[in-house]
């Protein structure tokens, strides 16, 4: 039976949402075009992750287990990727558009001779290959893009489907995998996480996203109550991490992170076009800006027309409110 593959990302240990909407996506693909969805796993451990995966409907469950997966590394897992592509003969190999995905996407692309379809917000299946929509010109225009070949890649954007419980008793197999010292061009060393232990901006159900408003500390101040609440991770516009208010790893938009979480508040943020690129999937938006013709509030689910320094304590103080009953 031809089988559509799902990479699942990897991130201490957990799976990112954004691996569980894509391959929901692909069991509705297998199952109308009467297909097999599998998952492939490449980790240092697979165990609990295998167990997690199972209630998402893969009906096979590729492993490949190795300590040199522990870190993000271009070399062995390009060459788990082509073992498992050699093994598993997939028609289709799906990918959550991370920044490890944009890594490695044209190298194996270029060497398993296959066509790749990048960041796109929607695909399907088609008799020759696979078609797709893409977002382009910071989410300005909608690209449709196909690809004919006997293997195609395929990045989706985070947001584009919703992920969807379906337990399966999957069937699990294991790829056997060894790489020697001298296929590891790269040590990697130390890595240095900006956010501390915060919530990870990309995988948050919630986000307060500051903007050029927040012009000081004490507006600072109000976005981590409101996001300490919420329970929420904090997000920034580009006008904010160039000026070092916040982390460059907090931006979102076009040259920052691409988020689509549950809840996406904006304070302060006008709505320029190349932050909403990387907003734009959040499944409810909400604004609050004393500029009354703000942009952001054309996209918005919910306004709030008013400063934020007089908008923001009296909504902090009903949302605990609500939380206390």
């Amino acid at each position: 039976m031809s089988t559509i593959l799902t990479y699942i990302s990897i991130n201490d240990g957990k799976i990112k949402r954004s691996s569980l909407e894509v391959l929901s996506r692909c069991n509705e693909l297998a199952e109308k075009q009467g297909l097999e969805s599998s998952a492939l796993v490449v980790s240092d451990s697979v165990s609990g992750v295998v167990e997690e995966l199972k209630k998402y409907g893969p009906a096979m469950i590729y492993t490949i287990e190795n300590p040199v997966f522990k870190n993000h590394l271009n070399a062995p897992l390009l060459k788990a990727l082509a073992l498992s592509i050699e093994t598993i003969k997939p028609r289709l190999l799906a990918f959550s558009s991370t920044e490890s995905s944009k890594d490695i996407l044209g190298a194996l692309a270029a060497n398993r001779g296959a066509a790749a379809l990048a960041d796109v917000s929607e695909f399907e299946l088609t008799d020759s290959g696979a078609k797709a929509k893409r977002p382009v010109m910071a989410s300005k225009v909608i690209s449709s893009v196909e690809a004919r070949d006997s293997l195609v890649l395929v990045t989706v954007r985070s947001g584009s489907y919703t992920a969807v419980e379906n337990p399966v008793n999957s069937n699990i197999e294991s790829i056997p995998f060894r790489i020697d010292d001298a296929d590891l061009k790269i040590n990697l060393k130390e890595i240095i996480s900006a956010t501390g232990d915060k919530i990870d901006l990309s995988e948050a159900e919630t986000v307060v996203a500051a903007g050029r408003g927040v012009k000081d500390e004490e507006g600072r101040k109000l976005i981590n109550e409101l996001a300490s609440v919420l329970g929420g991770a904090i997000g920034a516009s580009r006008a904010l991490t160039e000026s070092g208010v916040y982390d460059p790893s907090l931006q979102i938009g076009q040259t920052g992170k691409v988020i689509s979480p549950q809840l996406y508040i904006g304070i302060g943020i006008s709505g320029a076009i190349q932050h909403v690129a990387g907003m734009a999937n959040s499944k409810v938006i909400v604004a609050i800006n004393k500029d009354p013709d703000a942009p952001i509030f054309d996209i918005a689910d919910y306004g709030i027309v008013g400063d934020l320094y007089k908008v923001l304590p009296p909504f902090i103080d009903e949302l605990k409110k609500v939380k206390q009953n």
